[in-house]
């Protein structure tokens, strides 16, 4: 079955190290090692649920999701690379259970497997204007909105990470990483900080086309949390259309005020959580060259 396992994916996953949050936990384990796994996995779930293949295999990041016809009809097998923000994404499926996102039909958290309903994976949310889907990416903010899980990490563990790791004072503007850290600190003192339940990852591209409601959510990493955090993915997404100069700011400042509005967040928090934010993608080898270049323009569009 190793046609399930695309040759794209084996290329970006092969050089992951284990966990970066912690490598010692019981799913550890390093890209290359888990994709010789990897065939042999999915042979058994498709065994083990019934499952045939039908369709086009699709990957990102972290996980392929193979289209298959199940007992109950057509869905999604998604197999992830085991890591700290994929541990408890059936727990955050579950308790949406389909309202605002993809529904979970099945899962296995020791093998980081998940039976999802099929959605139409050819169409997201680049297909709509940005201000459009803004707006979209806030009414689905506004529906999953429901109290924090005991089981999911916190925001205030999130704050705690960043403020201890090294500044980053090589990579970005001395006044923005002590900006970045001074409101790290200070907001981890809310009321509110971890009261809810948090997707945390919400941009166009997790957002699909659905028959039972025209948008669903998809690959959320839960996080208990304050509200505000989750406007950031739809700023630094679909950058290139940002446009230049002045323009960069305008269209940033757009987009965070249409989500908020949206989805009834404070803009204030939702500015405070993104520098910090940026602050960490800046300094994220995952993110890629040039990531501090975009970071710098979004800190400064939230101070302006």
């Amino acid at each position: 079955m190793t046609e399930l396992v695309p040759r794209g994916f084996r290329a970006r996953v092969a050089a992951y190290p284990p966990d970066e949050v912690d490598p010692t936990a019981w799913y550890a384990v390093t890209g290359a090692e888990w994709l010789r796994r990897l065939p042999g996995l999915l042979t058994d779930l498709m065994a083990d649920w019934s499952l045939v293949p039908d369709g086009e295999v699709r990957w990102g990041a972290g996980a392929v999701a193979v289209p298959v016809t199940s007992p109950t009809g057509p869905a999604v097998l998604k197999v992830t690379w085991p890591h700290h923000e994929a541990v408890t994404e059936h727990l955050g499926l579950r308790h949406w259970d389909g309202h605002g996102s993809v529904r979970l039909l099945r899962a296995d958290p020791r093998r980081f497997a998940l039976l999802l309903e099929r959605l139409d994976a050819t169409t997201d949310l680049r297909s709509l204007p940005a201000d459009a889907a803004c707006g979209v990416i806030g009414d689905l903010l506004a529906q999953l909105r429901s109290p924090a899980l005991p089981q999911v990490p916190t925001l205030t563990a999130y704050a705690a990470r960043q403020l201890s790791k090294p500044a980053p004072f090589d990579v970005l503007p001395r006044r923005f990483v002590e900006q970045g850290r001074r409101l790290a600190a200070e907001l981890v003192t809310g009321p509110e900080l971890d009261a809810w339940l948090l997707h945390t990852d919400l941009h166009y591209e997790n957002v699909l086309r659905g028959t039972r409601q025209a948008w669903l959510a998809i690959d959320p990493k839960p996080t208990a949390g304050d509200r505000a955090f989750e406007v950031a993915p739809a700023l630094w997404n679909r950058a290139d259309e940002l446009g230049t100069g002045s323009s960069v700011r305008w269209n940033l400042r757009r987009r965070l005020e249409i989500v908020c509005e949206h989805a009834d967040i404070a803009e204030d928090r939702a500015k405070a959580w993104t520098i910090v934010r940026e602050v960490d993608n800046a300094t994220d080898p995952a993110e890629g060259p040039g990531r501090a270049s975009l970071a710098v323009a979004i800190i400064k569009a939230m101070n302006d």
